[in-house]
């Protein structure tokens, strides 16, 4: 198997566009419009988010971000990993590096909120330490919706995360 670069990417790259395209087709096959919090490509460019893809031997086979929120956490967003790469624990690289940009950060907090129908997500984040918690932020309770949060320390930012 070749080997699994991540990085941060610009999201608005051709490429990086049609693999948010596939998460979004992805999220809206499974719920309802409501139920689906999902940054657009703007969103994803803002000062506040770290967007990370993966890359294996040049084709982005998935993705993840983490969001800055002024009230002190990072939230996981746009966690993704194309079906043809999945079981070789890309999504859970992709997920360890979020974690070190999140302590780089002097974030104390990850947050999340992903789907019920989500098992694989589900079982990856708990299987990362990710307890079920209650709805936070902007988040109104919804019953298609688990919301998540991990610990991850804080480090004064002298940690500098390096990818992968």
């Amino acid at each position: 198997m070749s080997e699994v670069v991540i990085a941060p990417e610009p999201p608005g790259r051709p490429e990086i566009v049609a693999l948010i395209e596939a998460l979004d087709a992805h999220a809206m096959a499974l719920y309802p419009a409501e139920s689906n919090h999902l940054l657009d490509i703007g969103a994803l460019c803002a000062p506040a988010v770290t967007f990370l893809v993966a890359r294996r031997d040049g084709e982005a086979i998935g993705c993840g971000a983490v969001l800055n929120d002024a009230r002190g956490w990072g939230e996981i967003k746009r966690m993704y990993v194309r079906p043809q790469a999945r079981g070789r624990r890309i999504g859970a690289r992709i997920l360890d590096a979020l974690e070190q940009v999140a302590r780089a950060r002097a974030l104390a907090m990850l947050r999340l909120e992903t789907g019920i129908h989500n098992s694989e997500a589900l079982a990856l984040y708990r299987r990362a330490g990710f307890r079920d918690c209650g709805p936070f932020g902007d988040y109104a309770p919804d019953p298609l919706s688990v919301f998540m949060e991990k610990t991850v320390g804080r480090t004064g930012g002298a940690e500098r995360w390096r990818g992968t």
